[in-house]
């Protein structure tokens, strides 16, 4: 005889209304009470059918995730497995599924994104990247479709739920680091300049350098891809100059991986001859040679706070936008040494 719904209300001792509004996850009905239906569920054995659940409260229960570049490129940096990681972690815990983009290019994703919204696929949307001129940002607001970014959003800051760190305050302590270790020639190393994240970590290392009254030509700031391969080619644009820098603030662990191995090659040696500042604090950063001084910024924390906020969101529209910093901390480590 097959499980009904009043067999798990009497297992678990509420009425059989209170099992389909937990079914549904309302958001009126206790964490306590949750865990009691979901543990009547499991113990006999019953699971509801999702997708006539789904049809009737017109949820497909998934959240897409947006990639800033295709899936098989961003995955190359550990920063996206570990914010899915956090992300994964708080959908499994209410029952959602993930969908994550797949587009090879802007405008694929862009298509994808169109489907995942017209179509019903999806509850709301993750996206992992914050870019000026973002269409995909702009057709999401255009439709009232409930999205979160991580990180913070090159305009309508104010209408816009995004989850974040204070990465300008970050940049600026670790340049600050450099400075009061001697260094005088200081260089950044950041991503695409359409990226908020890298404008706002630029925009520390500015900072703390006017403050310093130190040095900024324009050839101590180099964009590149935030991959290994990135920090390969801003060396070699950085230490061909006159005076090249002592000094390094790169604003990914993975680049940063790429410039020690550039240096290598070059017979410059890490942090006897440059010191380096990063950001992320990967797990390769405790483990690479030398141990990188690097901005912890909580990414599995940022995933899952993103996911917790939209799915808020998809349960009220009318919810208003919130700004959730996420706190950071320094790992000073051995990449870093007063200057010689």
């Amino acid at each position: 005889m097959s499980i009904t719904i009043k067999d798990v209300a009497k297992r678990a001792g509420v009425a059989p209304s209170t099992v389909s509004r937990v079914i549904a996850d309302n958001p009126r009905i206790s964490t306590e009470t949750k865990k009691r239906v979901r543990k009547a569920m499991k113990e006999l054995g019953y699971h509801p059918n999702i997708n006539a659940r789904n049809l009737a409260v017109r949820s497909s229960q998934s959240i897409g995730v947006i990639m800033p570049s295709s899936a098989d490129v961003a995955l190359q940096n550990p920063f996206f497995p570990e914010v899915l990681r956090g992300i994964g972690s708080y959908l499994h815990e209410v029952e959602y599924s993930l969908y994550v983009s797949t587009g090879g290019d802007e405008e694929s994703t862009f298509e994808e994104v169109q489907r995942m919204v017209n179509g019903n696929r999806v509850d709301g949307i993750i996206l992992l990247y914050s870019r000026m001129n973002d269409p995909i940002q702009k057709f999401l607001m255009k439709k009232n479709f409930p999205f979160v970014i991580v990180g913070k959003p090159s305009e309508n800051e104010s209408e816009i739920t995004y989850v974040d760190n204070n990465n300008i305050q970050a940049s600026k302590d670790v340049t600050n680091h450099l400075i009061e270790l001697g260094h005088q020639h200081i260089a950044f190393i950041g991503g695409s300049k359409e990226l908020t994240v890298t404008a706002d970590r630029l925009e520390g290392y500015q900072s703390a350098i006017n403050e310093a009254s130190l040095p900024l030509p324009n050839e101590y700031m180099v964009h590149t891809a935030f991959l290994k391969s990135g920090g390969r080619e801003a060396v070699e644009k950085l230490f061909q100059l006159d005076t090249p820098p002592t000094g390094l603030v790169v604003a990914d662990d993975l680049m940063t991986l790429g410039v020690i191995n550039a240096l290598e090659e070059l017979g410059i040696a890490c942090p006897k001859d440059v010191s380096i500042t990063s950001f992320n604090n990967l797990y390769l950063s405790e483990i690479t040679t030398p141990p990188l001084t690097t901005v912890d910024i909580q990414i599995y924390n940022l995933g899952v706070q993103s996911a917790r906020y939209l799915l808020e969101l998809t349960k009220n529209k009318e919810e208003p936008a919130k700004r959730i910093i996420i706190p950071y901390e320094i790992k000073y480590r051995k990449s870093t040494t007063p200057i010689s």
